[in-house]
């Protein structure tokens, strides 16, 4: 398949069709591994290293004895509304 590169702002880029996007488990959005070998653009799914945070042993680490207390980060600045 031909693909034609377009001029995009300061870069030039490439479109893939939803196909080649679902053959390669890709989503828009994500991140990819682009490297050059013998002269060939080769473009990987990045490895996902991100995993859901389990709260129940998050909080286990916590200390028994914690207290939270209030913190002053001073005067409101743009919006925010106390």
């Amino acid at each position: 398949m031909l693909i034609k590169i377009q001029k995009s702002e300061n870069s030039a880029g490439i479109s893939f069709t939803k196909n080649i996007l679902e053959a390669a488990q890709i989503n828009v959005g994500d991140e990819v591994q682009v490297t050059i070998q013998n002269g060939r653009i080769i473009i990987e799914t990045a490895i996902r290293t991100r995993r859901r945070a389990d709260l129940k042993a998050l909080l286990a680490q916590m200390p028994e004895d914690y207290q939270p207390e209030e913190f002053d980060w001073g005067k409101p600045v743009g919006k925010e509304e106390w």
